[in-house]
């Protein structure tokens, strides 16, 4: 049975960082292209960042682009998403994903298995 398994969101201010962190288990993890989604209150569920299996590649959205970071940790089979200079429009529920193959589409229908989410509020 795939499990994954978000944590690290938290309350932060207007301007500061957080790391949030995805273990998955049940999966041979680097066969995996492993994705960040979020979903604010009130709207659809969208795409942040991806990492190919390899850790070789990596997309972002636009709006997270030099200020978001993927990486992934095969040993720990765990994908982290380094946030800084967060803004209060970051502010929803992250989920991460994962899939085989590669590819920079964004649409959630593209990935298999998801996380319960953990949340991130950002405050003024």
């Amino acid at each position: 049975q795939v499990q994954l398994t978000e944590s690290g969101g938290g309350l932060v201010q207007d301007g500061g960082s957080l790391r949030l962190s995805c273990k998955a288990s049940g999966l041979s993890f680097n066969d995996y292209r492993m994705g960040w989604f979020r979903q604010a209150p009130g709207k659809e569920r969208e795409f942040v960042a991806t990492i190919s299996a390899t850790g070789s590649n990596n997309y972002y959205h636009d709006a997270v682009y030099g200020r978001f970071t993927i990486s992934r940790d095969d040993a720990k089979n765990t994908v982290y998403l380094d946030m800084n200079n967060l803004m209060i429009a970051d502010t929803a529920v992250y989920y991460c994903a994962a899939t085989k193959g590669w590819s920079t589409r964004t649409g959630p229908s593209d990935y298999d298995y998801w996380g319960r989410g953990t949340q991130v509020t950002v405050s003024s």
